[in-house]
């Protein structure tokens, strides 16, 4: 049938199964949202208040559903405003489309209004991306862009598209989408039975897990796995929803904010088993002593990632479900009841907590997220910002289900959390949502307030105030000599006058004895709504190990004495 680029833009998203969209409109994709409107009753639009927003919030609308996320901007400052959001996505290995608007064609090259050259300012932050030049070219381009995204390490992929092109019309033929195929290399099965034989043989096995795990839905590999080789198990905080943090096995993150449990158990064992991370350098801390004497076994999709940080004695390079799996045939079931004893002993040891600073103030995050999660019953799903509170809410919150966590892991993008609540609460309409922030992030995204408030989400904004950049004020504390440079923010913002200029709920904590009363109300108040935690400027995130120094080395304890 004959139809506009546009409505072949449309059609195509049907083809892939999408129903939901965000974006913001502009002059260069008014086409688009022209067939939106006529789409309406088929694609859902959610309108952000600031396109970075928006691709968040496509970027968490995947994290938590599996699901590709598609965002939608204009030429220009639309679309470079996508720039954060795409290399946020692209740091993690989220599938993700986002589609550009740009000039007329004839308009190309000619510093026209609002045009950019988006495609040469996103090579570098995507798996792919195109500029469509000819109307004949578009549906098989959008096809080839969801393909490639899901396809191998997931990422993002842009479709920039003149508007000459969403007017121009062509045939439109529907197509099934492509099958996502698991690539078996030549030669796995001989990995695989490396593998399993240096697995066979650990006497203390130890367990990574990273967000590969989370992003081919191994979950219920990995527990099989878990059950058979009765390990304890460490987390990235990518891999945080990959295992089921309530069970006996887990012994919280590994690195700079890992707990004492990992870093002793990493210390003491003999095998080290891998699944999908890349060991970023806030992990390993350093290199040269990381897993010292401890064979390696290291399986990811991407060969890239195989040696290039911590070395691997016996690598695997596939699909982690498949793998996985296939390793399950393998390995032989055994009880380490020895090594889960000392592992159980270290953690009753060397317990997470945290204690006040001051006898003026006894509002805790800690106290804060555990209470949370007791009121959800650890079902909630947790989006952060990045910060301090970002690492509380890994330390803190138990999550039970996969797909429960949403944050910036390799990108550290502040502002990230409350647009990726938007796409989480729109994936997922029936859970509770929650955006975990510092007021240092919360100022960067503050005007997507709007956003919950228009579209009637109930996600709860939960900002830990404390005045400060608290883990740039914590660095600048323990390598700065407390030189506190720019780190005090004290903007004086009244938080309930804001929410109520928003029209949404106000909630405030001051004092521990508020806490559970008053996130229950935010929990069952059925609206959007800003919870404001004041707590002590000099709480700090604990362990933490300095950058460059042995992972065995945390700092346990902070003196405050300014």
């Amino acid at each position: 049938m004959l139809l506009t680029g546009s409505d072949i833009i449309i059609e195509c998203l049907l083809e892939q199964g999408v129903d939901t969209v965000f974006g913001y409109p502009g002059g260069a994709v008014l086409n688009i949202y022209d067939s939106l409107y006529m789409y309406s009753d088929k694609i859902h639009h959610v309108i952000t208040a600031h396109e970075q927003a928006a691709c968040h919030a496509a970027d968490g609308y995947s994290r938590t559903s599996g699901k590709t996320g598609v965002v939608i901007a204009t030429s220009g400052p639309g679309a470079t405003n996508l720039v954060t959001g795409i290399a946020t996505a692209n740091m993690d290995s989220i599938p993700l489309v986002a589609i550009t608007g740009n000039v007329g064609t004839s308009l190309l090259g000619l510093e026209s209004f609002q045009e950019v050259d988006i495609c040469s300012i996103t090579k570098a932050i995507t798996k792919k991306n195109y500029i469509v030049k000819d109307v004949n070219n578009l549906a098989d381009t959008i096809r080839d862009a969801f393909y490639t995204a899901n396809s191998g390490r997931k990422g993002p992929v842009l479709i920039d598209i003149p508007k000459d092109i969403t007017g121009a019309k062509c045939e439109y033929t529907a197509q099934k989408p492509k099958k996502i195929t698991v690539d078996i290399p030549n030669g796995i099965e001989q990995q695989i039975k490396q593998a399993a034989e240096i697995i066979n043989s650990a006497e203390r096995p130890l367990v990574y897990v990273g967000g590969g795990v989370v992003s081919c839905d191994a979950q219920p590999e990995l527990a099989e796995f878990i059950d058979k080789i009765n390990a304890p198990v460490s987390l990235s905080l990518m891999g945080q929803t990959a295992f089921d943090n309530t069970r006996k096995e887990y012994i919280g993150m590994l690195g700079m904010h890992g707990t004492k449990t990992a870093s002793l158990a990493l210390s003491n064992a003999d095998v080290m088993i891998v699944f999908g991370s890349r060991f970023s350098d806030r992990v390993y801390c350093n290199k040269d002593t990381f897993a010292d004497g401890t064979k390696i076994v290291h399986v990811d999709i991407d060969p890239k990632e195989i040696n290039k940080n911590v070395n691997a004695d016996c690598k695997v390079v596939g699909d982690l479900k498949y793998v996985i799996a296939e390793i399950n045939k393998l390995v032989k079931p055994v009880k380490h009841t020895e090594w889960l004893g000392q592992i159980a002993q270290w953690k009753n040891d060397y317990r997470l907590f945290m204690k006040p600073i001051n006898a003026q103030s006894d509002l805790l995050p800690a106290d804060v997220i555990t209470t949370l999660a007791k009121l959800t019953d650890n079902q909630a799903i947790i989006t952060t910002e990045v910060g301090q509170h970002q690492m509380w809410a890994a330390q803190f919150y138990d999550f039970k289900n996969p797909r429960s966590f949403a944050s910036s892991g390799g990108l550290g993008t502040m502002g990230y959390g409350l647009g990726a609540a938007i796409g989480a609460k729109c994936a997922n309409p029936d859970k509770t949502v929650v955006n975990i922030a510092g007021d240092g992030s919360f100022f960067m995204n503050l005007n997507e307030l709007s956003s919950l408030a228009k579209h009637k989400l109930p996600v709860i904004e939960l900002v830990f105030n404390n005045d400060v950049l608290g883990m740039v004020r914590q660095w600048q504390r323990l390598f700065y000599a407390t030189r506190f440079s720019q780190t005090f923010v004290e903007r004086g913002t009244d938080f309930m006058k804001l929410a109520d200029a928003f029209a949404i709920k106000g909630i405030r904590i001051t004092k521990k004895s508020e806490i559970e009363e008053k996130l229950k109300e935010a929990i069952e108040c059925g609206k959007p709504c800003l919870v404001e935690c004041i707590i002590d400027k000099d709480i700090n995130v604990l362990p933490m190990v300095p950058a460059g120094a042995d992972i065995s080395e945390p700092i346990m304890e902070l003196k405050i004495d300014d």
